[in-house]
C-alpha cells in the first residue's frame, strides 16, 4: 500500500500567522524581530551620534530639547527558523492499527500531519524549516531551508514513516540524548517543535529536563506537543475484563485486569505529566497537550489562536 500525506487535508489556518515571542537571527526580511539593528521597521532605541556617521538618522527633535545628537537605532525584521522535531519510537504507532488514516490517526501519523501544516505555514511566511527525527538516538537532521526542494525532502522523510509496521520494529526511546544533540545542530535562536508521546525511561526523567534546559540554554524557543491517546494511555478507559498489554517498545507482556489498577495508574500519570507541565512552565517552554482524539486540526488551531493572542 502507497503511504503519502494527503495534502488537501493539511490545514491552512486562514490568515494565522506564526509568529517567534524571542528575537530571532534569520537571512532575509520577514515577521520576526531580530537581534541585529539596523535601520529598517520599527524604533529601538537611540544611541549617541559618532562624528563622521550619516546624519540621516539623527532624532533632531531630541537634539533641540538636550542638545545632545542622539542616532535612532531600529529592530529589523526577519525570518524565523524552524526545528520539527518528531518521536519515532515504536509507541508512536499506538494504536495499533492495520491501516492508520487522518481520520483514525495513531500518535505518529497525528504528528506528521501536524507538522506538514506547520511547515506549510512557516513556507507561506517564507520562514526555513528543519526536521528532526528520533528514537533512542537523533536518526535523521536536516538543517532549516526555506526552498521548495528542501520541502519536498521533509515530505518524503514524513512519508516513510507511515507505514504501520514501523510500530512493530521495537525502536525505543531516549529522548534526552536526542534533545541535546538537536540543541546543538540547530542554529541558535531557532523555534523548536517537539512532537512526542514523553514515554521515556521515568529513571531518566532527570535528564530529559537537563535537555530541554539545554534548548533555552542555546536561545532555542521551544513548543512541545504531548501527543497521547487520552482515554486509554492516560485514563486507562478499558473494558472490565482481563487484558493483554504489549510494551510496543520492548515487547514485553504484563496480563491483567486494567479495573483493578485505574485509580492507582491515574494517580501515578496525572504526577507525571503535572511534573512535566511544571518543568516546562519553569524553562518557559510552551507545553501543548495533543489528544489525537481531537484531531490535529483542532489542537493546532487551538494552539496558534491562543498564542497570537499573547503576542
Amino acid at each position: 500500500m502507497d503511504y503519502s500525506i494527503d495534502h488537501n487535508r493539511l490545514s491552512r489556518f486562514g490568515s494565522i500567522e506564526f509568529l517567534a515571542k524571542q528575537v530571532v537571527e534569520g537571512f532575509i526580511t520577514g515577521l520576526h524581530k531580530s537581534p541585529f539593528h539596523g535601520f529598517s521597521v520599527e524604533f529601538a532605541e537611540h544611541r549617541l551620534y559618532n562624528p563622521g556617521e550619516s546624519i540621516k538618522y539623527i532624532d533632531w527633535k531630541l537634539y533641540g530639547r538636550t542638545d545632545k545628537m542622539f542616532v535612532k537605532r531600529f529592530e529589523e525584521e526577519t525570518n524565523l527558523r524552524c526545528q520539527l522535531v518528531i518521536d519515532q519510537s515504536s509507541s508512536m504507532y499506538f494504536p495499533n492499527r492495520k491501516i492508520p488514516s487522518f481520520t483514525e490517526p495513531n500518535k505518529l501519523i497525528f504528528s506528521i500531519y501536524a507538522a506538514a501544516s506547520l511547515l506549510e505555514l512557516m513556507r507561506r511566511q517564507r520562514d526555513a524549516v528543519g526536521l528532526s527525527l528520533f528514537d533512542k538516538t537523533l536518526v535523521a537532521h536536516t538543517r532549516a531551508r526555506s526552498t521548495m526542494v528542501h520541502a519536498k525532502l521533509i515530505y518524503s522523510m514524513l512519508e516513510k514513516l507511515m507505514p504501520p509496521d514501523g510500530g512493530m520494529q521495537k525502536r525505543q526511546t531516549s529522548a534526552a540524548e536526542a534533545i541535546h544533540q538537536v540543541a546543538e545542530r540547530t542554529h541558535q535562536r531557532s523555534l523548536v517543535v517537539i512532537f512526542s508521546d514523553m514515554m521515556d525511561n521515568a529513571s531518566q526523567a532527570d535528564e530529559l529536563f537537563a535537555a530541554l534546559r539545554h534548548l533555552r540554554y542555546n536561545k532555542h524557543e521551544v513548543v512541545l506537543f504531548h501527543v497521547l491517546e487520552k482515554n486509554t494511555e492516560e485514563q486507562l478507559e478499558f473494558e472490565n475484563r482481563p487484558h493483554r498489554f504489549v510494551d510496543m517498545e520492548s515487547g514485553m507482556v504484563v496480563k491483567l485486569n486494567p479495573a483493578l489498577i485505574k485509580e492507582q495508574y491515574q494517580i501515578k500519570t496525572s504526577s507525571a505529566k503535572k511534573d512535566l507541565m511544571m518543568r516546562c512552565g519553569q524553562y518557559q517552554i510552551d507545553y501543548v497537550e495533543a489528544d489525537i482524539n481531537l484531531g490535529y486540526q483542532q489542537v493546532l488551531l487551538s494552539y496558534l489562536l491562543k498564542r497570537s493572542k499573547l503576542l
